[in-house]
């Protein structure tokens, strides 16, 4: 199982819609895929039609040791499946502070990582215990970000968490590449921060993914129905985008298995 982490600590990038389309897209390709929702406000699994009200055990539960991981599993699909940290992980920095509490999601994971191909990781905005919990288990990192000067300023502290993950927990977790959302490729303000972008992408190791995500109506549209882009907004350029985004992926996964 190859899994991916969405991350950026700045809010309003598109990150839970990415990892959400992400996973939705390498389904529709026929993988089997685990989606994990740890954020604490459950909007992926709130896309993914999840009754939140009706849930019997979750992650928390699981760091807990009060459930097993297989109680966790909600079945979306055939191959098609999610597990939730719920609103208890909203004070995990507090109540988490055990020695090992970074391995936490890699020893929940670990026993069903082999029942599917890829695992992608929706987030919370903060740098904390949970998102130190999804980098030391994660073999690859998304950043979505805005082209916009303030994005540029998160990529560093982004960075120096990444860094002190791979010397402490993960030496092997790489950068897979920066995902510029929301984007209107038309204005200066673009083409002037892509320049930049691609220079922070260099000077940090990855790459600025040649899909971009474009600004379009259809995503706001779509998650009002709590349903993904490909079944309901077929036609839309932002799921033009995101298909190919997950090719993209794919391609890059593949060639990473050959090494």
């Amino acid at each position: 199982m190859h899994t991916y982490v969405v991350t950026n600590q700045k809010g309003g990038v598109a990150k839970t819609t990415t990892a959400f389309n992400l996973g939705i897209g390498l389904y529709k390709q026929g993988y089997k895929v685990l989606l994990v929702d740890l954020d604490a406000q459950t909007n992926l699994a709130f896309n993914a039609g999840v009754n939140l009200l009706n849930i019997d055990s979750t992650l928390y539960d699981c760091f807990k040791n009060k459930a097993d991981i297989e109680d966790c599993i909600i079945n979306l699909d055939k191959g098609l499946d999610i597990v939730i940290g719920g609103i208890d992980f909203a004070g995990a920095d507090r109540e988490f502070n055990q020695l090992g509490r970074e391995k936490m999601l890699s020893k929940a994971l670990k026993p069903i990582s082999k029942q599917y191909d890829y695992c992608v990781i929706d987030t919370p905005t903060t740098l904390g215990v949970i998102n130190e919990n999804s980098l030391t288990f994660a073999d690859t990192i998304i950043i979505p970000m805005k082209a916009e000067v303030y994005a540029l300023q998160g990529i560093n502290q982004l960075y120096g968490f990444i860094e002190d993950i791979r010397e402490n927990s993960n030496p092997d977790i790489k950068i897979g590449g920066i995902l510029l959302t929301m984007v209107s490729e038309k204005t200066n303000l673009y083409k002037d921060m892509r320049v930049q972008i691609e220079k922070v992408a260099e000077r940090i190791g990855t790459k600025v993914y040649k899909s971009v995500i474009h600004n379009a109506t259809a995503v706001g549209e779509v998650a009002i129905q709590r349903g993904n882009l490909y079944d309901l907004a077929p036609r839309a350029t932002a799921t033009k985008d995101y298909i190919e985004f997950v090719k993209e992926v794919i391609k890059d996964s593949k060639r990473k298995a050959k090494r």
